[in-house]
């Protein structure tokens, strides 16, 4: 799937699974900027010591048994007074609905709802929270751009390589941008969940989103001009970041390694790989080449509207906004240009769920 394809898939799809002490149920919601996601696991108690969230999970420790993603553009028209409108806030309060129906029919025992960027920025983002709270029993949980940032790191550390000593990790949010800048240690004590161990130096969030660059630019943001004024942006922002952590001597001597978290680095594999359809299983972890990133935006610009609207791995719901995220992925690659990008379908909903499976294993 890619990150903005409505899926909601019912509940006699799924196995519905145990749910008792020795096998709970977990869920995470992403309330972003464009879109409402949903993960709910199963957790084997007796197993979860072992591993979860690695690039080859150990399948009777836990499982996803149920999931759920809206486009619901919450972020719609906030660049213009920093407010949330009342359609975008009904768009989120039923897809949260819909959340809320599975998180009870799945019999969660434990859970997190977290918003993004578009309730950080936002003056009455605190009506949402309000009216979730009030009409859904949901809490949701407004958080820093940092704590965002570190959902999104620990949802992708089952991807990073323990032999190359630093990673650049990056999320293109609706929006926003987090990247951070890491430390491996490769003999350090394992914890669970991670399969290596980490020390986060830096990080940065720059305001470069799909959706709030979208909406900026209008009808003129799919154009070859302004891709170029965003991509340019976003590396001048990051430059900053580079150089005062030293990242570009360190690529040189091949000691950074670089995961991207996002729709947009998901679509672009899908696209490299030439899929039919979006499948998470053969996306996940796959590389991408620096090379095949600025070939696949450059054709991307070139397809035009209506072809993107009608591409299976894109859609109409994203027909411009990855050509901006191909932008901002661009000016990531241009600040941070490591050989090639590992693409981690994987984000802040898998952070909180592993964080949550953390809590299980105590």
């Amino acid at each position: 799937m890619s990150e903005d394809e409505i899926i909601s898939r019912d509940a006699d799809s799924f196995e519905m699974g145990r749910c008792d002490a020795h096998h709970p149920v977990i869920a995470a919601i992403d309330l972003g900027t464009n879109s409402c996601r949903l993960l709910v696991a199963s957790v084997n108690i007796a197993s979860l010591k072992k591993t979860f969230f690695r690039t080859r999970p150990n399948p009777i420790g836990w499982k996803i048994i149920d999931s759920f993603a809206k486009i619901v553009r919450l972020g719609e028209g906030l660049h213009k007074d920093d407010m949330l409108s009342e359609d975008a806030i009904e768009r989120a309060l039923e897809a949260l609905a819909i959340c809320k129906k599975k998180i009870d029919l799945r019999h969660v025992s434990r859970m997190r709802a977290v918003a993004t960027e578009a309730c950080r920025r936002a003056k009455n983002g605190h009506v949402l929270v309000d009216r979730a709270k009030a009409e859904l029993g949901l809490d949701i949980d407004i958080v820093t751009a940092t704590e965002e940032g570190r959902l999104a790191l620990t949802g992708c550390a089952g991807i990073l390589n323990s032999r190359i000593p630093y990673a650049a990790v990056f999320d293109i949010g609706g929006g926003s941008t987090e990247v951070i800048w890491l430390r491996i240690d490769p003999d350090g004590r394992q914890r669970p969940g991670y399969p290596i161990l980490f020390e986060v130096i830096d990080s940065t969030s720059i305001p470069y989103g799909v959706v709030t660059m979208s909406e900026l630019y209008a009808q003129f943001a799919a154009s070859p001009e302004i891709h170029h004024d965003i991509r340019n942006q976003v590396r001048e922002e990051l430059d900053r970041f580079t150089e005062k952590n030293g990242i570009k001597p360190l690529i040189d001597a091949g000691k950074v390694q670089m995961v991207g978290s996002s729709g947009t680095v998901t679509t672009l594999a899908a696209l490299k790989m030439g899929l039919p359809r979006y499948e998470r299983k053969r996306i996940d972890g796959v590389f991408l080449n620096l090379s095949d990133i600025h070939e696949i935006s450059q054709s991307l610009l070139d397809m035009g509207p209506e072809a993107r609207a009608h591409h299976p791995c894109i859609g109409g719901g994203r027909s411009d906004l990855v050509v901006v995220g191909s932008a901002i992925l661009e000016g990531i690659c241009d600040a941070i240009p490591t050989p090639h990008l590992r693409v981690a379908d994987r984000g802040v909903r898998e952070g909180i769920l592993s964080e949550l499976l953390m809590t299980l294993s105590r």
